[in-house]
């Protein structure tokens, strides 16, 4: 059973929060954080893989979803509501999952507020530069020459009609997936359900990450990591697993990487991913409470 709920902000924003599983003793319980930015959250698919475990939560950061807001997107303000939601919750400390820049909210969160960090769990990213110049090759690699140009169409349009943006999403997206005999399919599916998409706000926190990247704290964020601290990635992303494995060596983390998965994998191997994933929340979890 889920429960769905909406807890106010500091400043009245109101976040749509799901919250599964049960609450057990001896475990901390897991927070989810989705990435983007600018889509609401699709994460329940994973929730689903380890909600017998320990209480599991999730929420539409601001501006997305259930979370209708208007205003400046800023790091400081996400990670504000990620430690105001913990307060809701009733929750001291909890173990973080995040997932592509989800991943890089939960390093800004661990930065602030360490100590209610009790186990992290780091989902395709965050990615040590360089990285960005493979990733836009990959994708380029997977788009046929008359995808690329209808993409390089669409984009150039600046009203796009329903069918247009699902589209465009679709053409974006769909290089994500390892697996080509159902990439289209699952990007679709993303481009018909996590619409609209926030491009402001994608715009907004995509240029503060730059401006004040992770990777300039990895001394700091090696130093407040909690006992196993774990990223997980796929193969076959476009992003470059090499990326997740520097930044696991700077850090002297666990790095995981699922063959044959790519930007989602519990889509393309849930069995390996949920193994994987259900010894880092039993271990970080326990080990927490």
């Amino acid at each position: 059973m889920t429960l769905t709920t909406v807890i106010e902000m500091d400043d009245g924003a109101r976040l749509r929060t799901w919250t599964a599983g049960s609450a057990v003793p001896e475990r901390c319980p897991v927070v989810m954080v989705h990435g983007g930015p600018g889509v609401p959250d699709y994460l329940a698919p994973v929730a689903g893989i380890i909600d017998d475990l320990c209480l599991v939560h999730r929420y539409d950061q601001r501006g997305t979803g259930g979370s209708a807001w208007e205003g400046e997107h800023t790091i400081a303000r996400h990670v504000r509501d990620l430690a105001s939601l913990l307060d809701a919750w009733g929750h001291d400390r909890a173990v973080l999952l995040g997932h592509s820049f989800g991943t890089n909210l939960t390093g800004y969160f661990l930065l602030a507020h360490p100590a209610r960090v009790a186990g992290l769990v780091q989902v395709a990213g965050p990615f040590l530069e360089p990285w960005r110049e493979a990733d836009r090759a990959a994708q380029r690699a997977r788009r046929t020459d008359e995808q690329q140009a209808r993409l390089d169409e669409l984009d150039a349009i600046g009203a796009r009609t329903d069918a247009e943006e699902i589209e465009y999403l679709t053409l974006s997206w769909f290089t994500d997936h390892a697996d080509r005999t159902r990439a289209w399919e699952w990007a679709l599916a993303s481009a018909r359900t996590l619409r609209p998409v926030n491009y402001t706000m994608n715009a907004q926190l995509n240029a503060a990450a730059k401006a004040d990247p992770l990777a300039s704290h990895v001394d700091e964020l090696r130093e407040c990591l909690p006992p196993g601290a774990v990223i997980i990635g796929g193969a076959g992303d476009s992003r470059p697993a090499d990326a997740l494995r520097r930044l696991g060596t700077r850090l002297g983390r666990e790095v995981v990487i699922v063959p044959d998965a790519g930007h989602f994998p519990w889509l393309e191997a849930r069995d390996q991913f949920g193994t994987v994933l259900r010894a880092a929340v039993e271990r970080q979890t326990r080990r927490a409470g």
